[in-house]
């Protein structure tokens, strides 16, 4: 029996339907429910879906190391925490700089220095005292630089658990994205094994291509073994684009991590 719950990002599936409507499919189907950025979503329409929402984007924009961009990332993520509130969500997700819509840095980062490291672990201190104060969980999800998201710092699984381990607060945890760590590290089951006291959530892609498990080259039967012999309780959310039909995606999902 798996101790993890399954979740899908309803940016990413179901593309032919309107956003309320994707989240009303997904959760028809049994699964909790991803989100991005809220800004311009009908909030009161998606609690109104009794969807199980697992995690949402946890600011607007700043990033972890400019002194006025600090500002607006605690301030967003003040809202942001209003927002997880509405909908019932328990974690909400950072990355290590801020990022437009096609996911890449709007302050890119070539060198990341020593003096910058010290100022996003201050920054991730704050947003972790913000969520203890609110009963929520801040993620510091790991990006790739090859494919998606170059310039952006702090973007290893080896940079985000350096990060998350400075803070030690329970309030701050790793988003292990499997498939940005495959492209970015690879090794992902020692990768799980090495950072799992340290794991609030698991995001999954096969690659190449970032769609669902089976797709490519990742054997996420042995990742979900892996899963359960470390006995993982938090979520498993798939955070991928579906090959061809969103339903049969998200049963290939289910069937692998459903053992």
């Amino acid at each position: 029996m798996n101790s993890y719950q399954l979740s899908v990002c309803a940016e990413m599936v179901f593309l032919d339907l309107p956003f309320v409507e994707r989240v009303k499919r997904i959760h028809a189907l049994g699964f909790g429910v991803e989100i991005w950025g809220w800004a311009g979503k009908d909030i009161d329409a998606l609690a109104a879906t009794g969807a199980r929402f697992t995690s949402m984007t946890g600011y607007l924009s700043g990033n972890l190391t400019d002194d006025d961009d600090i500002r607006q990332l605690l301030q967003s993520a003040e809202a942001s925490l209003a927002i997880a509130e509405r909908l019932r969500c328990p974690a909400l997700n950072l990355h290590g700089t801020g990022l437009d819509d096609k996911g890449l840095p709007v302050k890119p980062v070539e060198v990341v220095t020593g003096a910058m490291w010290l100022k996003a672990v201050e920054t991730l201190r704050q947003l972790a005292r913000m969520g203890e104060r609110a009963g929520r969980i801040f993620t510091l999800e790991n990006l790739n630089l090859p494919v998606d998201h170059p310039g952006t710092p702090f973007a290893l699984a080896a940079d985000t658990l350096a990060l998350v381990s400075a803070v030690n607060s329970p309030a701050l945890k790793m988003n292990l994205d499997l498939y940005h760590a495959q492209i970015g590290e690879g090794n992902l089951i020692e990768l799980i094994r090495k950072s799992q006291k340290h794991i609030g959530e698991i995001q999954v892609a096969d690659v190449p291509g970032r769609k669902e498990p089976g797709t490519g080259e990742i054997n996420y039967k042995a990742v979900a073994r892996a899963l359960r012999e470390i006995d993982y309780h938090g979520t498993v959310a798939l955070e991928g684009w579906a090959s061809d039909d969103s339903a049969a995606a998200l049963e290939a999902f289910r069937e692998v991590f459903t053992q």
